[in-house]
């Protein structure tokens, strides 16, 4: 197989509620995903649900109390945000599956034959932060880039701490010291990488990048292999 890059795209990016930056970012991914593909490169993009699966939770928060309820709600969302990438890069005549798959192992199986394929969520519990790094640990992806709306991982929230230090590398156990290993999100929440997307990098053995994908430059260093601005996270 040719190389295989996993790249978790948040929710965030997507932007809604920003038309114009939508669009400009939605173009430059579109011409990243082009210029890998001539490039040999297979990618798998993991999207997360963002405004709508927040806005789809809230409708019922108050009257169901499952998590596991709220979870299929959100994960719905994060299908829907994978079906418009899918489309948008279709519509180039980019070689994208034309399914968005519902399991990790049906992503491995549909990036032996597509040069990209664009998934969502999965099963409740799982973040499309941890769905991407099993996706990369099945493909044996070199790492898994966790494309969000923040710059690095901080020592601590820098929306309510004034000291938080930006930090530009650590390791995999550093990383479980400062959001935690294991613990699953509440349904719509979020945090800069998934406890247990990070206690599955952990299992996987695998590097992380953490970025900022609202520039879509620092997705290509890092698939690339360059120096970005951003988190590199060793195991």
């Amino acid at each position: 197989m040719s190389p295989v890059h996993i790249v978790a795209l948040g929710g965030s990016l997507l932007r809604p509620e920003e038309a114009g930056a939508r669009s400009m970012w939605m173009g430059q991914l579109r011409q990243l995903m082009v210029h890998l593909e001539g490039n040999g490169r297979k990618i798998g993009l993991v999207v997360g649900g963002g405004l709508p699966a927040r806005e789809g939770i809230e409708l019922v928060n108050e009257i169901i109390a499952d998590p596991h309820r709220l979870d299929q709600v959100g994960i719905a969302a994060t299908r829907l945000n994978a079906t418009v990438l899918q489309q948008l890069l279709l519509d180039i005549g980019c070689d994208v599956a034309p399914s968005v798959p519902h399991t990790v192992e049906e992503a491995r199986s549909l990036l032996d034959d597509h040069s990209i394929v664009v998934m969502g969520g999965t099963v409740p519990g799982h973040t499309t932060d941890t769905v991407a790094v099993k996706l990369a640990a099945v493909v044996h992806a070199r790492h898994c880039v966790i494309a969000t709306n923040v710059s690095h991982v901080f020592t601590k929230d820098p929306r309510h701490h004034d000291d938080a230090e930006a930090l530009t590398e650590l390791t995999l156990a550093e990383l479980a010291s400062i959001v935690g290993v294991g613990e699953s999100l509440e349904p719509g929440a979020s945090a800069v990488v998934d406890p247990v997307a990070v206690e599955t990098a952990i299992e996987a053995g695998l590097d992380l990048a953490v970025l900022d994908g609202r520039d879509v430059s620092r997705i290509d260093d890092a698939l690339d292999g360059k120096p970005f601005e951003g988190t590199l996270i060793k195991a």
